[in-house]
């Protein structure tokens, strides 16, 4: 069964693509949740008008993105954690903790786009994370974890 997604699905595809998916997943998720229509010429012709009109704005978004990859390869963030003696965070270093540094400096980022390298930061120190700017233009944002 062929869909065209309406929003970007992690691992499936993006926004406007059209996809190949089993009949149960089309028929009983993807097509009630409204994140996807079936693939008729009539959808394909409304899907192709509106890349039409939406280019010129996606070009100006993917411009945007690669000038922040730019950016982020200067920075590097401080993120405040309450800690041990010892360097030992009480708790840990998530992306929302990341994604709040990264605005207070500036940037906004949310935080379903940010792919912690390590699973866990439980210590003080410099670490990286991955950040999705725009469709496959990611960037590296290094951080530093601080004891407050």
């Amino acid at each position: 069964m062929e869909v065209i997604l309406k929003q970007d699905v992690k691992g499936l595809g993006y926004k406007n693509d059209i996809v190949k998916v089993k009949n149960g997943y089309g028929r009983n998720f993807l097509i009630p949740q409204r994140i996807a229509v079936l693939a008729t010429e009539g959808n394909k012709k409304m899907q192709a008008e509106e890349i039409k009109q939406s280019s010129f704005k996606e070009q100006k978004l993917r411009n945007e993105a690669t000038a922040l990859v730019a950016k982020f390869a200067d920075v590097t963030v401080k993120v405040g954690a309450k800690a041990g003696e010892s360097g030992k965070i009480f708790g840990s270093v998530t992306n929302i903790q990341l994604a709040d540094a990264l605005k207070k400096a500036g940037y906004e980022v949310e935080r379903k786009n940010i792919e912690m390298n390590e699973e866990a930061i439980k210590a003080l120190g410099s670490y990286s994370a991955k950040v999705r700017l725009f469709k496959e233009i990611t960037a590296t944002v290094n951080f530093e974890v601080i004891a407050e």
